[in-house]
């Protein structure tokens, strides 16, 4: 149950502001058609997460204890530095095949996001990866249906750098965390 809860919570934290938040805005006011986005971010969260924590188990059986523990902490630290940078959503608009046009997008936008390594190194820590692609796949839903509801209006209702900025704190300071815990392992 910790993987679950815990990819949950990092997943959230991290799509706050993220690319694939505003892809999801993008998209979501462009054809408005919120169901059938939040269908593609689901389809498309599912099966980068799911990859990743079974990748994450694969890895966990040939490392030790304090090994996995230092990844998982690099993966918070990852995920609090790259909260720091600014990204902008390029403008498109589907039209024909939403549903697989807007998965393909927001699957390559799932491909290498922070949400995929802190997936990957909790599913590894927890040795549980259903539960944590089931987390990280749930709080990435958490984290953009808000945008998908909102669709271009987000920006304006939500102070998205600052939710960013706090997220990308609380992930270094977790990281830093993990990093003394896992150096002190015997």
């Amino acid at each position: 149950m910790d993987a679950l809860v815990t990819a949950f919570v990092a997943a959230a934290l991290a799509e706050w502001g993220d690319k694939t938040q505003l892809i999801v805005a993008m998209l979501a006011a462009a054809t408005r058609r919120p169901a059938t986005i939040l269908a593609a971010l689901f389809l498309a969260a599912l099966a980068s997460n799911v990859v990743s924590a079974i990748a994450g188990i694969y890895v966990a059986d040939t490392v030790t204890i304090r090994a996995m523990t230092l990844m998982v902490a690099l993966a918070l630290l990852f995920a609090g530095a790259s909260g720091l940078l600014i990204r902008k959503a390029r403008e498109r608009s589907p039209r024909r095949w939403l549903l697989a046009g807007a998965f393909i997008l927001l699957l390559a936008a799932e491909f290498g996001d922070r949400t995929q390594f802190l997936t990957f190194a909790l599913a590894g820590r927890f040795d549980s990866a259903p539960l944590a692609a089931a987390g990280a796949t749930a709080g990435t839903l958490a984290a953009c249906l808000p945008a998908a509801l909102l669709g271009d209006r987000l920006g304006r209702a939500l102070p998205l750098r600052a939710i960013r900025y706090v997220g990308a704190a609380l992930f270094l300071i977790a990281g830093f965390i993990v990093a003394v815990q896992a150096l002190q392992l015997v």
